[in-house]
Order: structure tokens, then C-alpha cells, then sequence
């Protein structure tokens, strides 16, 4: 089994510092395998921020999976926008915008999606895409496969469909062909966990798609502040939502989700049923 936290929309410039220290002492009790953060972690993309949240992420155990949102790219200086977009991303954080992580268990691929030609709107690109498959390709079939992006590629029916990453449906055939096992993402400050098989009907497949709210944010869109804690095993998942509670100041378990796999196709687990076959 593989233990991830899962943090997101960390949004430094506009964190709630009571949270950090809790934060990050939880994390280094559940120990996990790997820490994904699935971008914005600045506010407003300046220089004081991404110290802060490099500082931050320092103190946060590894490996790390990073990938950059678009709060991450400069909104109102023009040339930093269009001419070095996440130059000062690549400066504090990482310089690799589309990081990877294998073992003999999971692989884990970040893919950026964070865009200058849009305020928040999210694409993968042809060549991403590709990546993806070219990466993946020649894995042992019983690594489970994780793509993590900022924009998400599948969200519940009361979101918009223009909040999803553009180009998802070619991008979810690659996923099909390559045995793309979990989709994390951020971006809509809400927690959430589920299949892709309402919107892509792609015959035998489906993957797990799995959401995290804001973890520092003081924008919290309704929700309070939470992350995710992933335990993958080859046939079954099962993510972990903590909440922050301000009766207790801490970061407390909130929900627990169940996924098993059934060849290519991921459904939920509710008391010792699939929730297909309800």
C-alpha cells in the first residue's frame, strides 16, 4: 500500500496561518509516501509569496509532487504574464513543470495546465498528452497509475462544463489506452471523490477521480478548509478527507471514501456493495 497526501489551492498570500502548523505536524504523523500539492500556491504570483510557500513546503517531507495553477502566473504585469509566465514558479518552487514519481507500486505523473491566454480556465496540450502516454507506456500492468493537474478533468453534475480542463476528452482516451488508475486535481476550493463513467462512457473503463479543497486558503467558496489522504493498494483505494475544525484547532477526519477496481473500471464502495449495482 502507498499513503499520498493530497493538498491544494494552498493560495499563500491569502493563507490562514493558524492552520500551517497543525497542517503540517497531522502530515508528519501520517507519514505519507508522497505529498502532491495540485497548484496555486501563491495568491497573486509575487516573489514574498513563493518564498513563503517554498519556506513552507520545505518544512513538508517528500517525495513532492508539484504542479503550478493559475494563480501562479502573474494577472496584472503583462510582459510577466505573456513573456515569463511561471518564471518565478520555476524560481522558488521547481523548475520541472511536469514531475514524476515511480515506484513499484504507483507512478505518479504531475501535468501542468496552468495557461497565460486564460484568467483560470485550464488546457493539457497534444504534446502533454503525449508525454503521458510515452511515459506510462512499458509499466508493469500493476502499477497504479496517477495523473495530477491543477484543473480538473471530471467534477459533479452541479459544475459548470467549462470548468473542466480543455482538451479532457482526448486526453481521458489517452488515459483509457494507458490505464490511467486516479485523476487528482484542485482548483474549485471542493473536496470530492468519484468515477468518470456518468461523463465519458468509454466502455470498459473508468477512473477515480479525486478533488481537494483549499488546505490554507482563507477563500474557502462554502467549504471549510481540507485536504485529502489517498491509501492506494493495486484493487483498491480509499481517500481520507480532513476538515479544519475551530472548536478543536485541528485538522480533524471528516469523511472516508471507498473505491475498488473491476478490470479497467473504478467504482464506488458503499457498505460492502459497488454502487453501480445499487
Amino acid at each position: 500500500m502507498r499513503t499520498l497526501v493530497h493538498l491544494s489551492d494552498l493560495h499563500f498570500g491569502r493563507v490562514d496561518h493558524v492552520l500551517l502548523g497543525p497542517l503540517r505536524d497531522l502530515i508528519e504523523t501520517i507519514a505519507p509516501d508522497v505529498l502532491v500539492v495540485s497548484g496555486d500556491l501563491t495568491q497573486r504570483a509575487r516573489p514574498e509569496q513563493f518564498e513563503e510557500a517554498r519556506a513552507y513546503l520545505d518544512t513538508l517531507p517528500g517525495p513532492q509532487i508539484i504542479v503550478p495553477g493559475n494563480h501562479d502566473i502573474s494577472l496584472y504585469n503583462v510582459f510577466r504574464r505573456f513573456v515569463k509566465p511561471l518564471e518565478r514558479y520555476k524560481r522558488y518552487i521547481t523548475e520541472d513543470l511536469d514531475p514524476i514519481y515511480i515506484d513499484d507500486e504507483i507512478a505518479v505523473l504531475g501535468v501542468n495546465t496552468a495557461r497565460s491566454l486564460t484568467i483560470k480556465d485550464g488546457k493539457v496540450s497534444r504534446d502533454q498528452i503525449d508525454g503521458i502516454r510515452q511515459r506510462l507506456s512499458g509499466l508493469d500492468p500493476s502499477i497504479t497509475r496517477i495523473v495530477v493537474t491543477h484543473h480538473p478533468f471530471d467534477l459533479p453534475d452541479h459544475f459548470e462544463e467549462r470548468d473542466l480542463v480543455d482538451r479532457a476528452p482526448m486526453a481521458m482516451k489517452v488515459f483509457s489506452e494507458s490505464g490511467v488508475d486516479i485523476l487528482m486535481a484542485g482548483h474549485m476550493h471542493a473536496s470530492h471523490a468519484g468515477s468518470t463513467a456518468e461523463r465519458y462512457q468509454m466502455g470498459e473503463y473508468a477512473a477515480l477521480v479525486v478533488q481537494a479543497g483549499t488546505a490554507t486558503s482563507t477563500r474557502g467558496r462554502g467549504e471549510v478548509n481540507s485536504f485529502n489522504v489517498v491509501r492506494v493498494e493495486p484493487m483498491k483505494v480509499e481517500i481520507d478527507r480532513y476538515g479544519w475544525n475551530v472548536i478543536h484547532n485541528s485538522f480533524q477526519l471528516v469523511a472516508t471514501d471507498k473505491f475498488m477496481r473491476s478490470g479497467n473500471v473504478w467504482t464506488e464502495h458503499i457498505d460492502g456493495m459497488l454502487a453501480a449495482g445499487l
